[in-house]
C-alpha cells in the first residue's frame, strides 16, 4: 500500500509541476499587463506541435528543437502579441472588454491555424523533453517560480513592475517603460506556456482541441492564487495534483460511482468550479466595462438578401444540403449569445454547455431514457428539452448577479467545462444514444423547411427580447449598469432573464444541431466550440440578429472543406482585430467608405443663392439647437401658459415654475447616526442629516472627507455598518438602488451615466418605465423641460456634447416622478452659461416640492443655490447651516475650495 501511495504521489507531482507552470505563466502575464491570458493553452499546443515537427518530421536533435520552441518561437509568440494585438488595444483605451475578447480570439486563431496546418487528428508521438520522472519536472516548476519571485522582489525590474501593476499610467509618468515591462511579461509567459505544453505532449492526446482545453482547465490554481501569489499557486498545483492521483485508487460502486469518478479524474475542473463561482473576483482590473456606441444600422436591403440566401439550399441535393441544414440550428444558438452578450452585455462563455444539454436531453426523451418520463416523439422531445434546460440557465445566471468581468468570464466558462467534463464525456449518460428526426421530416429538404420556421420563431422571441420596455431595460444594463440601477431597473432580475432566454434559445438550437446530425457528438458541444461562438457573434456584431445568422453561415460553410480550422482562423483573426473596430466588420467598412469618399460636395454660385432665396418660400426661421442655456425662456414657448407666466419664465430674477408636477408631498429623506466601512477603513461616523422636501441641501468638503460614500449610502449602492436611512417613516438602510428609485428617490452620477447605444428619447423613456410612477406624459414633460423636445431626441447618446448629456441624465431621472433627487457634481463639465441655466431648473424643482440633495465642489454655486449646507471633513459632519454663515466661515478659516 505505501508504495502505491508513493507512486501515486510521484505520478500527481508530474501533473501538479505542469500545472504549477501554467500557473506561473497566467500570474505573471496577468501581474505584468492585466490580462487574463485565455490562449495560454493555445501557445501551448502550438509549441508542443512546432517541437514534434522539428525533431519528428524534420529530424533535428531534440535539444536543437527544445532551445528553438522554448527560446525563441514561445517568447516570439508572446512579444508578438504583446506589440501588435495588446499594446494597440491599450493605446486606444484599454477596454478590458475588448482585451479579453482580443485573448479569446488570440485562442481561436492559434486553434484553427493549427488544425489547418497539422490538421485535426491526434499525434501520439510527441518527443519526450524531460523523463516521466517526476522530480525533473517538479524541479523545474520550483526553480522557475523561485526565479520570479526573486526577480519580482529584489530587483529594479521587479519594482517597475509593481508598479505598472499598481498604476500604469503614474508609472509612466515616473519614466518607467510599461511597454518593456509588458512585452517581458508576455514573453515569460509564452516561454511557461511552450515549457508546458512541450512537458505534458508525451503523455496526452496532442491535437488542436484537446491540449488547450486541457490547459485551460487549470487556470484554477491561478485564479486561487488571485492572480498574484506564485507560492499559493504552486502548491495548489502540487496539491491537487496529487489529490487527483490518490482519488484513482477509490473504486466507488452504486448509481452514483461514474460521476464519483469523473469528479475524481476531473479534480483541476472541479477546483475551477469552485474557485469561479466561491470567488467573487480575480484582481484589481476584475471590471470589463463595455465599450457602447450608437447601434449599426442594417445595411439597406440586408434582410432579404439573407432570406434570400437562407432559401437557396431548397435547391442543393446531397452532401450540400446535408451541410446546409447545420445553419439554421447554429444560427439559433448564437442567437441566444446575442441576448446575453449582444442585448444583455453578460459574458457568457458556456453556451454550448446549454446547446449540448438541449441535444443529449432531446435523445433521451425521443430514446425514452430520460428518467420519470415516457419516450417522446422528436418535436415534443425537442420542446420539453428546452423547458427543462431554461432554468439550468441560472447556472451562470445567478453568478452573474454578482460577479462582472473577468469572475463572470471564469465562471461561465468554468460551467461549460464542467458540463462537458461531468456529462457530456461520460459514457453512462451518452452510451448507446441516437436521435432520429420528426416524422414527416426525415428528409434533409423537408427537415430544413421544419428548421426555418425554428428559426423565424427563434428570431421572433429574440426581437422581442431585444425591442419595448425589456429591450430599453436590458441595453440601459448593458451600457451602464449602475445607471441602470438607478434608473428603477431591476438589475438582478434582468440578468437572470437574458441567462435563461439565452439557455433556452441554446437548447432549442442545440436540440436541432444534433437532430440535424442523426447523433448526438459530445465533440460538437465542446468548450472550445463556446469560445468560438463567443468571439465569432462578438466580432460580427454582439447586438445584431443579422450577424448572427452570418455567423452560422460563416462557420459551417468555411469548414464545409477537406481541411477543418478555416472557420476558426478568420473568426480569430477577427477577434484579434476587434479593438480596431467594436461595433463590427460592416461598421468597420462603412467608415472606411466614407473616408474614402472624395468630397465633392455641389456648391452654389453667388447668383444661384440669391435665386433661391427668392424662390424658397417664406416661413418660420429655424429653431436653434437646444442647450441648457436659455432653457426657461425655450420650455415656456413650448408649453401653453399665460402671458405673465411666460414673463415669469424669462426673467432671470425668478426661477421658472417647471413643466412638472410632484403628485405627492415628497417625504424628508435622513440619515441617524450613520456609519459606514471600506475594508476596515471607517468612512462616514455618525452621520446625521435630514434632506426636507422643498430644499435644497448642499454637501460640501476636501476631497477624501466622505461625500461620496455618504451619497452612495442614500442611493443605495453602499450599505452601511450602522445606522439607518430613512424615507419619511420607512427604513430603507438594506433597500437596493432600483428599489429605492421605485420609491421615488433619483439620483445622478458624478462621471455620466446615460445609455450610449439609446437615443435621447429613450434614455429618458427607461427612466419613466422604471420609475415611481408609470405616466404615460412622462416622457414629453421630461425632454420640454430640459429642451430636448427638439430633433436631439432622435439622436443616439453615444456622440453628444457633455452638456446635452447632462440634461439627458437629468431628464431620465426626473421621468420617474422622483419625490427625492440627489444630484452628484451636477456642474461638472459644463459652462459657466449652463451652469446658470441648470441653477434655475434646481430651484424651479425645490420651489415644486421636490428634495433635493447636492454634493458639489463648486462653492459659488453652492452659494447661489442651497438653502442648507452641510461642510463634511474626514467622515463627520463639522458645520452646517445657511451657505452665507457656513460658507463665510471656511472663508475666514482659509478652507475654502476653489470652484471646480
Amino acid at each position: 500500500m505505501s508504495s502505491l501511495t508513493y507512486d501515486l504521489t510521484l505520478a500527481g507531482l508530474s501533473v501538479g509541476s505542469a500545472a504549477a507552470l501554467t500557473g506561473i505563466g497566467l500570474v505573471v502575464t496577468y501581474r505584468s499587463t492585466g490580462v487574463l491570458n485565455f490562449a495560454h493553452g493555445a501557445i501551448a499546443m502550438v509549441c508542443a506541435y512546432a517541437l514534434r515537427q522539428f525533431v519528428v518530421e524534420w529530424g533535428w536533435p531534440l535539444w536543437a528543437g527544445a532551445t528553438v520552441t522554448l527560446l525563441v518561437l514561445a517568447p516570439g509568440i508572446g512579444m508578438l502579441l504583446e506589440r501588435f494585438v495588446f499594446r494597440p488595444l491599450s493605446v486606444l483605451g484599454g477596454d478590458p472588454a475588448q482585451t479579453l475578447v482580443a485573448s479569446i480570439g488570440v485562442f481561436v486563431l492559434l486553434v484553427g491555424g493549427a488544425a489547418l496546418l497539422w490538421g485535426q487528428g491526434a499525434r501520439d508521438d510527441a518527443p519526450e523533453l524531460v523523463s516521466a520522472d517526476p522530480w525533473g519536472q517538479l524541479a523545474v516548476a520550483l526553480m522557475l517560480a523561485a526565479a520570479v519571485g526573486a526577480v519580482i522582489r529584489w530587483t529594479r525590474f521587479g519594482r517597475e513592475l509593481r508598479a505598472v501593476v499598481d498604476d500604469r499610467q503614474l508609472a509612466v509618468l515616473g519614466g518607467i517603460d510599461a511597454d518593456r515591462v509588458a512585452a517581458a511579461g508576455w514573453a515569460f509567459g509564452s516561454f511557461t506556456a511552450g515549457l508546458t505544453g512541450v512537458l505534458l505532449a508525451p503523455y496526452v492526446r496532442l491535437d488542436p482541441y484537446g491540449l488547450p482545453l486541457l490547459v485551460m482547465e487549470v487556470v484554477a490554481v491561478a485564479v486561487v492564487a488571485r492572480m498574484r501569489s506564485l507560492p499559493v499557486a504552486v502548491l495548489t498545483a502540487l496539491a491537487i495534483g496529487v489529490a487527483q492521483s490518490q482519488l484513482t485508487r477509490l473504486h466507488p460502486s452504486g448509481w452514483g460511482a461514474p460521476l464519483l469518478q469523473a469528479v475524481g479524474t476531473n479534480l483541476f475542473v472541479v477546483a475551477l468550479l469552485i474557485a469561479a463561482l466561491v470567488m467573487p473576483s480575480v484582481g484589481k482590473r476584475d471590471a470589463l466595462p463595455r465599450t457602447a456606441g450608437a447601434r449599426v444600422p442594417t445595411p439597406p436591403g440586408a434582410w432579404i438578401v439573407a432570406i434570400v440566401l437562407f432559401l437557396l439550399p431548397l435547391g442543393f441535393a446531397g452532401s450540400d444540403l446535408h451541410t446546409s441544414v447545420q445553419v439554421p440550428a447554429l444560427g439559433v444558438v448564437l442567437l441566444s449569445l446575442v441576448v446575453v452578450t449582444g442585448r444583455g452585455g453578460q459574458i457568457s462563455l458556456g453556451q454550448a454547455a446549454y446547446a449540448g444539454l438541449g441535444a443529449l436531453f432531446t435523445a433521451l426523451l425521443a430514446a425514452g431514457r430520460f428518467p420519470g418520463l415516457p419516450r417522446l416523439p422528436e418535436l415534443a422531445a425537442l420542446a420539453l428539452a428546452v423547458v427543462l434546460v431554461a432554468p439550468l440557465g441560472l447556472l451562470t445566471g445567478w453568478p452573474a448577479i454578482s460577479r462582472r468581468g473577468l469572475a463572470l468570464a471564469l465562471a461561465t466558462f468554468a460551467v461549460g467545462v464542467g458540463v462537458s467534463r461531468f456529462v457530456f464525456a461520460q459514457p453512462y449518460a451518452i452510451a448507446g444514444l441516437s436521435l432520429g428526426r420528426p416524422a414527416g421530416f426525415e428528409g434533409d429538404r423537408a427537415y430544413y423547411v421544419l428548421e426555418l420556421a425554428l428559426l423565424a420563431a427563434a428570431l421572433l422571441a429574440t426581437w422581442l427580447l431585444r425591442r419595448g420596455r425589456t429591450g430599453r431595460a436590458l441595453a440601459a444594463m448593458r451600457d451602464h449598469e449602475s445607471g441602470a440601477s438607478a434608473a428603477g431597473v431591476q438589475v438582478p432580475s434582468l440578468k437572470l432573464l437574458a441567462f435563461v432566454s439565452g439557455a433556452a434559445l441554446a437548447a432549442l438550437g442545440g436540440g436541432m444541431l444534433g437532430m440535424g446530425l442523426r447523433a448526438f457528438d459530445p465533440a460538437a458541444y465542446d468548450p472550445v466550440r463556446g469560445l468560438l461562438w463567443f468571439a465569432a457573434v462578438v466580432v460580427l456584431g454582439a447586438d445584431s440578429t443579422l450577424g448572427a445568422l452570418a455567423a452560422a453561415a460563416l462557420l459551417v460553410g468555411l469548414d464545409a472543406g477537406a481541411r477543418g480550422g478555416v472557420a476558426a482562423a478568420l473568426i480569430g483573426v477577427l477577434a484579434v482585430l476587434v479593438g480596431r473596430f467594436p461595433a463590427g466588420p460592416y461598421e468597420a467598412l462603412r467608415s472606411a467608405t466614407t473616408r474614402l469618399r472624395p468630397g465633392r460636395g455641389a456648391r452654389l454660385t453667388e447668383q444661384g443663392a440669391r435665386v433661391r432665396r427668392r424662390l424658397r418660400p417664406a416661413g418660420p426661421e429655424p429653431a436653434p439647437s437646444p442647450t441648457l442655456t436659455g432653457l426657461t425662456a425655450s420650455t415656456a414657448h413650448r408649453t401653453p401658459r399665460a402671458p405673465e407666466a411666460a414673463a415669469d419664465a424669462q426673467s432671470p430674477q425668478e426661477p421658472p415654475a417647471p413643466d412638472y408636477e410632484t403628485p405627492t408631498p415628497a417625504p424628508a429623506l435622513t440619515t441617524h447616526n450613520l456609519q459606514a466601512r471600506y475594508d476596515g477603513f471607517t468612512a462616514l461616523q455618525d452621520i446625521t442629516l435630514t434632506v426636507p422636501p422643498a430644499h435644497i441641501t448642499a454637501v460640501v468638503g476636501p476631497n477624501g472627507a466622505g461625500k461620496s460614500t455618504l451619497f452612495h449610502c442614500l442611493a443605495g449602492t453602499h450599505r452601511p455598518a450602522q445606522g439607518q436611512v430613512r424615507l419619511g417613516t420607512r427604513d430603507i438602510t438594506h433597500l437596493t438602488a432600483h428599489a429605492r428609485t421605485r420609491l421615488g428617490i433619483a439620483r445622478t452620477f458624478q462621471q455620466l451615466a446615460v445609455f450610449p447605444s439609446l437615443t435621447v428619447a429613450e434614455n429618458v423613456r427607461v427612466g419613466a418605465e422604471q420609475g415611481r410612477l408609470q405616466d404615460p406624459s412622462a416622457v414629453e414633460r421630461s425632454l420640454r423641460l430640459l429642451g430636448l423636445d427638439g430633433p436631439v431626441r432622435s439622436l443616439p447618446a453615444a456622440d453628444l456634447p457633455t452638456g446635452t448629456l447632462r440634461r439627458v441624465e437629468l431628464a431620465r431621472a426626473l421621468a420617474g416622478a422622483p419625490r427625492v433627487l440627489l444630484l452628484d457634481e451636477p456642474a461638472a463639465g459644463l459652462d459657466t452659461a449652463e451652469v446658470t441655466a441648470l441653477a434655475r431648473i434646481l430651484k424651479a424643482l425645490a420651489a415644486d416640492g421636490m428634495a433635493l440633495l447636492v454634493v458639489e465642489h463648486d462653492l459659488d454655486l453652492v452659494a447661489d443655490l442651497a438653502d442648507t449646507v452641510h461642510v463634511m471633513t474626514a467622515g463627520r459632519i463639522v458645520a452646517s447651516g445657511p451657505p452665507g454663515r457656513v460658507l463665510d466661515v471656511l472663508d475666514t478659516a482659509g478652507t475654502r475650495e476653489a470652484p471646480a
